[in-house]
């Protein structure tokens, strides 16, 4: 598509990706830690997710590895 003076260029699209999304469709942001009570991930982080590469969302999956397991500790 040839972007044409007087025309809006599109919208940038999602990036392709081979990383599944961690959403279980529990979706509530705690107020005391700011993540989502299903997820774990920020709001940040779930806007984000859908434009990130697969680098940064592995990224963020490590992050929940280490939230999950704080949250447990403090649990048990």
């Amino acid at each position: 598509m040839k972007f044409r003076p007087g025309r809006v260029p599109p919208l940038p699209t999602a990036v392709p990706t081979t990383v599944a999304s961690p959403c279980i469709s529990v979706c509530r942001i705690d107020p005391a830690t700011g993540f989502c009570e299903g997820c774990l991930r920020t709001l940040e982080e779930i806007a984000g997710w859908g434009t990130l590469p697969d680098e940064g969302k592995r990224s963020i999956l490590a992050a929940l590895e280490i939230r999950r397991a704080s949250s447990t500790q403090r649990t048990s």
